[in-house]
């Protein structure tokens, strides 16, 4: 493997783990209804279990609510159940064709909570990241000895690695903090 692969190879799982990271603070309550609290619940629905925005149209009306409009009337009740099993916290209410969702403004204690929580998935994203550079340095390493790279290019690699999770670091910082923010803000 080249040291351009090894180092692409790096950034992309990198990256994956940004990604997931954005979803998970996505579903973070802030005290303001935002369709991402709610838009990857599972519900069971035909036989099938489906994520809720693939099954309704999920909006905002103002600052306080969540509207949830399923594209099948018929499935409204699994709608409903699968909002109160999930971990958001939030009760759901039906309204002929569609669900209303209202969200209580956070008290200081759940928002100091929540502002930890997020700190500790990002916390916990940096940990794979740092794995994810254990593994590009072992292969790096490996390359060398089977003699396919070069000491200076191990080197280069190396160093190159660095750079990419040093990049990813302050992506992962940034997005905590305007996380914490959003949380905080009231």
């Amino acid at each position: 493997m080249s040291r351009e692969s090894i180092c692409k190879e790096t950034r992309v799982k990198m990256d994956k783990i940004i990604a997931h990271l954005q979803e998970e603070l996505k579903g973070l309550r802030t005290g303001r209804a935002s369709t991402g609290l709610v838009e990857n619940i599972k519900v069971e629905c035909y036989g099938d279990i489906s994520p809720l925005k693939q099954i309704a149209a999920i909006s905002t009306p103002d600052s306080q609510v969540i509207m949830i409009k399923p594209y099948d009337l018929s499935i409204l009740s699994n709608i409903e159940k699968a909002i109160l099993k999930s971990d958001i916290g939030l009760t759901p209410a039906i309204e002929g064709k569609a669900i209303r969702i209202t969200v209580p403004s956070l008290n200081e204690e759940r928002r100091k909570k929540l502002s930890a929580h997020a700190k500790e998935l990002g916390e916990t994203a940096k940990v794979s990241l740092r794995s994810i550079r254990h593994e590009a340095i072992k292969l790096a390493d490996k390359e060398e000895k089977e003699k396919i790279l070069t000491e200076d290019d191990t080197k280069r690699t190396k160093d190159e690695i660095q750079k990419i999770i040093h990049e990813h670091e302050g992506k992962i910082n940034d997005a905590v903090k305007k996380k914490t923010e959003e949380i905080l803000k009231i």
